[in-house]
C-alpha cells in the first residue's frame, strides 16, 4: 500500500492507496472536492465539518439512487439527477440544515 498527497477545499490529506487504485482515489477525491466546494461556494455553510457531512450525503444519497433504478429509466436534469431524485435531496438537505442550525453542533 502507498500514499498519496490530495487536496480536498484546499486542505492536504495524506492517503492510503493500494498499488492499484491510484485512479479510483483520485477520482474519488475529486468527487468530493467538487461536492465541498459547491456546498461552500453555496454561501449558506461555511464550516467545513457541515460542509463534508453535506457532501457526503449529497455522495451517498447519489450512489443509492443509482442502484435503486435502472440508468435507462432515469431522465436527468444538467446536474445528472432525476427531477424526483433531486426534490427529495433538496429536501433532505433542507432539513439537515435546519438540524445543524438548531444544535450549533454536528454531533
Amino acid at each position: 500500500m502507498k500514499q498519496l498527497e490530495v487536496q480536498i477545499m484546499g486542505q492536504s490529506y495524506l492517503l492510503g492507496c493500494p498499488d492499484e487504485g491510484d485512479a479510483q482515489l483520485l477520482a474519488a477525491v475529486e468527487r468530493v472536492d467538487t461536492a465541498m466546494c459547491k456546498i461552500r461556494d453555496g454561501g449558506k455553510v461555511r464550516a467545513r465539518d457541515r460542509i463534508a457531512v453535506l457532501a457526503a450525503l449529497n455522495l451517498a444519497f447519489d450512489l443509492a439512487d443509482q442502484h435503486a433504478q435502472p440508468a435507462a429509466t432515469r431522465p436527468a436534469n444538467e446536474s445528472g439527477q432525476t427531477g424526483e431524485s433531486s426534490e427529495r435531496l433538496h429536501s433532505l438537505l433542507v432539513r439537515l440544515d435546519d438540524a445543524l442550525n438548531r444544535d450549533n453542533r454536528l454531533l
